[in-house]
């Protein structure tokens, strides 16, 4: 009976997660979308903003690539890159439905912020064939490539799955043996 009623605050907990998790994705592609629509009112035609002088400024760019602008110069690219970034957004997200069901809110949080950062900058490359990017930061003479919001909500999901898998791998094993642990019945043929 007890068994019973773990599973059951277990499926409960975990679908308030689900739920959660979900409308934090749609609130951060949202958010997201917010802050490129700001940008390109405010910045695209009046030219840079200075933020942090020598440092950070607001850079209007629209990247037809991926990361680093890889595939921007190809006629393809951005239909390859939409159709992967499709795949990966809707599977990320599977994840962090399976995640959440399972009350492993860490990593559910960790793909919840991938998901949103993929379905983010799918948004731009659907609706404009590119994607608004605008943080720009100078180190001396150096320009690191320019973002935006979704870049850095996928990039902080996968830093944070790193983490999960070097500081907490315990957490991420429970997590990858709902996927590849062998079953009981697996055993018994």
């Amino acid at each position: 009976m007890s068994d019973s009623l773990e599973i059951n605050k277990k499926t409960s907990s975990g679908l308030g997660v689900c739920i959660l998790f979900s409308v934090v994705s749609v609130l951060l592609v949202a958010a997201d979308q917010i802050i490129k629509s700001i940008i390109v009112k405010n910045v695209k035609f009046s030219g840079p903003v200075t933020v942090i002088d020598n440092f950070f400024y607001l850079h209007y760019a629209e990247n037809t690539g991926s990361a680093f602008s890889l595939f921007a110069d190809k006629a393809w690219g951005i239909y390859f890159l939409s159709g992967v970034s499709t795949i990966l957004g809707i599977g990320i997200f599977v994840l962090m439905i399976i995640a959440a069901k399972h009350d492993l809110k860490l990593i559910s949080f960790a793909f919840c912020l991938l998901s949103s950062g993929a379905f983010g900058n799918l948004i731009d490359r659907f609706r404009l064939k590119y994607v608004v990017d605008f943080m720009r930061f100078d180190f001396g003479s150096y320009t690191f490539p320019i973002f935006n919001f979704a870049d850095m909500c996928a990039v902080v999901g996968t830093f944070l799955i790193i983490c999960i898998i070097i500081f907490d791998s315990k957490h991420f094993e429970v997590f990858w043996n709902l996927f590849f642990a062998k079953r009981k019945n697996d055993n018994a043929v």
